[in-house]
């Protein structure tokens, strides 16, 4: 799935996205307990790599981290940048996080690389650990599966990715897998988080 075709299928649905999605009031209590655990010890510059609507970003805002939400499509990044003023976003690709090498002390990854061929998932990973510095953390949803499969998303095809499988890439990308979550809420699918730890270049 070429990131080209995710930004149109995104754009094209930007607002029916956001008013069903674009809320952290619309998300689960866990997923909120576990992003506000995880963010505790940010210590230093995070991305919210493909912050969609921006609301995530906006809650680790409000919780002190000095967060900048980047997407691939611009119709998100406006929206956010309305709805959340004095919160930093802007256009990037996940190839190409806007930090310096080894800047960043943490990447959250919420959903991000679900509509990414699995093929080029290792890509974002390694983007991500370039990014990051020794110890940065990195916080990762994921729709949790038996196998590595796509299956249809209401805006673009999408993957299920096994939790262990997606481990193998992390270690592979250069970090150490901290904790996995994983969960399944009624009419929801099967969801994982994973928190990895950078490990020393």
């Amino acid at each position: 799935m070429s990131s080209d075709h995710v930004r149109r299928a995104y754009a094209a649905r930007a607002d029916d996205y956001v008013a069903l999605l674009g809320s952290v009031a619309q998300m689960p209590p866990e997923d909120r307990e576990l992003v506000a655990a995880w963010s505790r010890d940010i210590a230093g510059p995070a991305i919210d790599a493909g912050c969609g609507p921006g609301h995530w970003t906006a809650f680790l805002h409000d919780r002190g981290v000095a967060v900048e939400g980047v997407d691939l499509v611009p119709e998100f990044i406006a929206g956010a940048r309305q709805r959340f003023p004095g919160v930093p976003f802007r256009v990037a690709h996940l190839d190409d996080l806007p930090a310096q090498d080894g800047a960043l002390s943490a990447v959250l990854s919420w959903y991000s690389v679900i509509h990414t061929a699995p093929a080029h998932v290792p890509a974002h990973l390694a983007e991500f650990a370039r990014r990051l510095g020794p110890g940065g953390s990195l916080l990762i949803g994921f729709c949790d599966g038996e196998a590595l499969a796509p299956f249809e998303h209401a805006v673009v095809t999408a993957y299920y990715w096994p939790v262990d499988a997606m481990r193998r890439e992390l270690t592979a990308a250069g970090f150490e897998v901290i904790e996995t979550h994983t969960r399944t809420d009624p009419g929801r699918r099967p969801h994982a988080a994973v928190v990895a730890r950078r490990l020393s270049l």
